[in-house]
């Protein structure tokens, strides 16, 4: 970059991010979003002018941008980006650009007011997939305490992205979505919970109205933060529109003696024309990462809903020896194992495996799993406590609160506070000492309520953002101690899910429902930041609990291939001809656990509400799994026509029915094209399609698509 420019140009991924440095008193990003190619200078700086805005009747002299950093002080009267205070007063910043330092993909922009004695860095990467993503750090350069009350990122939007989705939802139902207008004014999503929240929306997506996951420009924000955050859309009357976000701060959380400065966590914007296109960024950016999963995803076979709470030496040998037979390479013994642990209201923070129960500890069982050639996994609950356990009465000043009395209760536990040294201490030394003394390959780790009126102690100050900060902390020690452990973030199903804890882990439980139709929707919105092979997904028992639904083990493991594939189900209750058919469902899933971890997700925008069409297309697009869901009963009898795009549109594909689900045909007639040597296009199969076989609700088929070379 020529310093002497007036204008930077990021470029990276598909993306070009372009920054007017000359306007006043901060730089404007004019444009975020399609790449726009090599530039001469003159184009860039009339791009910049032409952003420029005219001044109106009853407006300010100079009419204010949405800047990096948008303050009330440069004449902003929408949402800004930062608020604060010393003690109530000097609330005005008023940012001013004190140096640029830039590459081809990157811009760190240093700000100063003096006169507030705040500084600021403003943070943009453009990612190897074209990923926007923004990170503010905030410094007191003053001689008092600055109470920081806001601090986010803002990113522009086209302004006709009149459209938002997002997504809420609860326990056994996260991730739903809904859509809105963006009218003027704001759109406003806050967690309040100590973590994201069964109800947060993993994204922020503002597009052309009717974007679908095919077609539409859209534009997305996510949070990479594991606390309180917050996102909005904000459509401005003086013409801007934007999205912003950033960590949540509880009134006086952060507070910068002299000298400190606090960050936003990293807030990372992805567009495409569909939501796929934009989900596929945040996939390929980070499946780049170093430390992501590289070998191929273990069949787990959690024990959760197998024997609950029930642990028996001899029932679970014999679970695992089923498991063993039916191809399962991970063994997770789940809650119940730990001292005084027979229910849920008592034992949390007692991590010492319990003599009642485990009379020899956990190695006659872990000795088993192993000599039966599979990974021995186990859950723990380190940021929970029982107020039945000993740690809570030997160290009641350990639990969170705001008051004398404990907060209110969820499924009878309360919360740690990791920030507390003694108590990180503790936990830590626990943790390490289990995973010292047995070969775990693996931690399912669980936080199982959300946090309400968490402090240190009675009229202490707030602590979310300490314990998130404190569990980012321990994690990291435990995987820099024990690099070969795998994690999973589990919080009661899919309540903290978001990339600051999947930086730090190796997959998520994406939600307590294993219910196949009600993770459809759920898979399909988790998965438009997360890329499939870090979401859990089970087959299970055909009756669930969760909903008293009953389904097919056909339908069960359709929907969990594209996902981590496991198995959620007392097989030791299942005849031969059951594990058998199980059996052929893992051998399928592990041909095709690569293909998933590497190709790009395709979800397709359908006309006909009851039948739900996905796959996921191999990075060379040489091959292609696609599921055929039939959620309700078809709008036409027999179905219409599906297409399945993401292909090689010249590329000529052979087609077959898997035969794990072919039977489920209920047309009186056969479907000639699965009888036949059919080979199409990719172009036929994305604009043309094919017809589907006749399903009643709750069935699913498998398409396998192969490249004729």
């Amino acid at each position: 970059m020529n310093p002497r420019d007036d204008v930077l140009h990021l470029r990276r991924g598909g993306t070009s991010v372009i920054l007017d440095l000359s306007t006043a008193p901060l730089p404007t990003i004019v444009h975020w979003g399609a790449d726009l190619g090599e530039l001469p200078v003159a184009a860039l700086s009339s791009l910049a002018v032409a952003a420029r805005p005219q001044r109106v009747s009853g407006g300010l002299d100079a009419t204010p941008r949405l800047t990096v950093i948008p303050t009330e002080a440069a004449g902003w009267m929408f949402t800004p980006a930062i608020e604060g205070h010393r003690s109530g007063a000097g609330s005005s910043i008023l940012f001013a650009l004190s140096q640029v330092t830039a590459d081809d993909h990157s811009a760190t922009l240093e700000l100063v007011d003096a006169a507030a004695g705040l500084s600021a860095r403003v943070e943009l990467t453009l990612g190897v997939a074209g990923v926007f993503t923004q990170r503010v750090t905030l410094r007191n350069t003053g001689d008092s305490a600055f109470t920081v009350d806001r601090l986010q990122a803002t990113f522009p939007l086209p302004w006709d992205a009149t459209e938002i989705l997002d997504t809420t939802g609860h326990h056994l139902r996260e991730r739903a979505p809904q859509r809105r207008p963006l009218a003027l004014g704001t759109h406003l999503r806050e967690s309040r919970r100590g973590r994201p929240g069964a109800d947060a929306t993993v994204l922020l997506a503002a597009g052309r109205p009717g974007f679908g996951f095919e077609a539409g420009l859209v534009h997305g924000l996510h949070v990479a933060w594991s606390g309180n955050h917050r996102v909005l859309a904000e459509r401005t009357s003086n013409g801007d529109a934007f999205l912003a976000g950033g960590e949540l701060f509880l009134p006086g959380e952060v507070v910068l003696a002299p000298g400190e400065e606090i960050a936003t966590p990293p807030v990372m914007g992805s567009w495409g024309e569909g939501l796929s296109a934009l989900s596929h960024r945040f996939h390929d950016e980070w499946r780049a990462r170093p430390q992501h999963p590289s070998r191929p995803r273990p069949i787990t076979l959690n024990t959760w809903e197998a024997v609950y709470f029930d642990h028996d030496l001899a029932r679970l040998t014999a679970l695992a020896a089923a498991a063993a037979d039916v191809g399962v390479e991970r063994f997770v013994l789940d809650d119940g194992w730990f001292l005084g642990r027979r229910d849920d209201t008592a034992g949390l923070g007692d991590w010492l495996v319990d003599p009642v129960v485990w009379p020899d500890g956990l190695h006659p069982l872990v000795d088993h799993v192993r000599a039966l050639g599979m990974e021995f996994g186990l859950w723990v609950e380190p940021e929970m406590v029982n107020p039945d356990s000993e740690l809570a009465r030997r160290h009641p000043d350990w639990i969170l609160r705001g008051r004398a009395d404990l907060p209110p209760s969820a499924r009878q536990q309360q919360v740690l506070d990791l920030a507390h040294p003694d108590a990180y201490r503790y936990i830590s030394e626990r943790l390490h000492a289990l995973l010292e003394e047995y070969p775990i390959a693996y931690l399912k780790w669980d936080h199982n309520r959300d946090l309400v009126d968490a402090a240190a102690g009675p009229g202490g100050v707030a602590r979310v953002h300490a314990t998130t900060q404190a569990l980012y902390r321990l994690l990291d020690e435990l995987k820099a101690a024990h690099p070969a452990l795998e994690i999973e973030s589990c919080a009661s199903g899919g309540a903290r899910v978001d990339l600051g804890i999947l930086d730090r882990t190796d997959r998520i439980w994406t939600s307590d429902s294993l219910d196949p139709l009600e993770r459809l929707p759920n898979q399909r919105y988790t998965g438009l930041v997360v890329p499939p092979e870090m979401m859990g997904a089970h087959l299970t028992t055909p009756h669930l609990h969760t909903s008293g639904r009953t389904v097919d083990l056909e339908l069960s493991a359709a929907v969990a291939l594209i996902g981590h594939v496991g198995i959620e189900w007392d097989l030791t209750a299942t005849d031969a001809a059951t594990r058998a058919r199980i059996a052929e469902w893992v051998v399928y899933a592990k041909s095709l656990r690569e293909m998933i971890a590497t190709g790009r997700t395709v979800h397709v925008d359908g006309a006909d509400p009851g039948v739900d069409v996905r796959g996921v297309v191999a990075a060379d697009r040489s091959q292609a799994m696609f599921t055929i869901v039939q959620t309700a009963t078809d709008a036409a009898w027999p179905p219409g026509r599906v297409r399945m795009p993401g292909l090689d549109d010249d590329r000529l594909y052979r087609l077959t029915l898997s035969p794990l689900t072919r039977d489920h045909d209920a047309g009186q007639s056969a479907l000639e094209w699965a009888t036949v040597d059919t080979v199409l296009t990719g172009r036929q199969l994305s604009v043309v399609g094919l017809r589907p076989m006749v399903q009643q609700p709750q069935r699913a088929i498998v398409v396998d698509v192969v490249a004729v070379d």
